[in-house]
């Protein structure tokens, strides 16, 4: 019965195997056996999403690792935008040459729609793949640009001023429009970004008909917390993500609780790989995309702890959530003193939730209200 039962096994595993292989040719099947390893599921259809299949952007960086070892052929993460499925980036991999379009800051999350574009940078992370829920739940006619930092590609060194970060994004949203009204926007220190990228533009005389902060603070009013600082932040965080668990209802929390679980698992590569290059062990294949993903992160953070941002001349739309951690929630961290005027949007989600499912609707709902709010004000003038 036993041997029986092991032939069966092999005779599926077999199956899947021909079932892949005949899908495609070695390029769908290197691709698919990348997939399987770093996704942990089996088997994957040539035409499957893998946002879809619990990927995410850490996993991503992995992931094009990975190609980049198997192909010699490095792609920006960002590529997932235009081909989230195997056989789409298995067509993109056989070209005769790699991409010649060069990397590129701004990456066209979802570039069709008729109504004006809306420009949202990355957070300290550096990449843009947070932002795909975001713009999906905008809808399919709303232009959605994201802007990424620069260093992901791991040939140039992270920006380490959020004015040099503002300057570079200027000139690649101008690419796209080259004048105003501009809509803007970013989380967290991408917000901070924003906030800078709006004051340059202003400067040049453009019009910024929205400038959105998603759970943004002014750093520069916040010291850098000490070691019981980081602990109390680190309870905090845990209440918070277990507040947001316990507002959904069952099926919501078991998508919850495994999105969470997920991202935990596919964030300790990451770790072991900056705890390795800071040790100097390890190859460098097996550490360099999470050394420079390291690096991307500790520029950003400290680009925005140093950036002390000046009077601005508009209206900023601040998105909160319900209830801020201690180190945050200061009367001088709000953005009502620097600011012409301050919309504030209170959203029903906790610290950490706003942008992932489900909760990331009620910020895209807002959002558009927001967006069509600013486009009446602009026909009015």
């Amino acid at each position: 019965m036993k041997a029986e039962a092991n032939y069966q096994t092999e005779e599926v595993t077999d199956a899947m195997a021909s079932s892949v292989a005949g899908a495609g040719d070695d390029t769908t099947v290197q691709l698919t056996r990348i997939w399987q390893e770093l996704l942990g599921v089996e088997p994957i259809g040539a035409n499957q999403n893998y946002f879809d299949l619990g990927g995410d952007s850490i996993l991503a960086v992995q992931l094009f690792a990975h190609i980049q070892k198997v192909f010699q052929i490095k792609l920006p993460v960002a590529t997932l935008f235009e081909a989230p499925t195997i056989e789409e980036l298995a067509r993109i991999l056989r070209r005769d040459t790699a991409p010649t379009s060069g990397w590129s800051p701004l990456v066209a999350i979802q570039p069709t729609g008729s109504r004006l574009p809306f420009f949202c940078v990355h957070g300290a992370g550096g990449n843009v793949l947070i932002y795909r829920d975001l713009s999906r739940h905008l809808g399919s006619d709303q232009p959605f640009y994201g802007l990424q930092s620069q260093g992901l590609d791991g040939n140039r060194p992270p920006l380490s001023k959020i004015e040099d970060m503002a300057a570079l994004y200027v000139k690649e949203i101008q690419r796209v429009r080259p004048h105003g009204p501009y809509f803007l926007g970013g989380y967290c220190g991408g917000g901070t970004i924003a906030f800078e990228v709006a004051q340059q533009l202003q400067s040049q005389g453009e019009q910024i008909a929205l400038l959105a902060l998603f759970d943004t603070s002014n750093w520069s009013t916040i010291h850098p917390p000490s070691l019981v600082g980081r602990s109390y932040y680190a309870c905090q965080k845990f209440v918070f993500h277990a507040a947001n668990f316990l507002s959904l209802d069952s099926d919501g929390r078991a998508k919850f609780f495994w999105e969470k679980v997920e991202a935990l698992r596919n964030r300790f590569p990451v770790w072991r790989g900056m705890l390795l290059a800071r040790m100097g062990n390890g190859s460098r294949t097996a550490v360099s995309e999470s050394r420079v993903l390291g690096q991307i992160w500790r520029a950003n953070d400290s680009a925005c702890w140093d950036y002390v941002p000046k009077p601005y001349p508009g209206v900023v739309t601040d998105f909160r959530p319900l209830k801020q951690y201690r180190m945050f929630n200061k009367s001088n961290a709000k953005w009502d003193q620097l600011a012409q005027a301050e919309n504030v949007v209170v959203l029903p989600v906790y610290p950490a939730g706003m942008l992932v499912e489900p909760f990331v609707k009620h910020l895209a709902i807002a959002l558009r209200k927001s967006i069509d709010g600013a486009i009446c004000g602009c026909a009015a003038n």
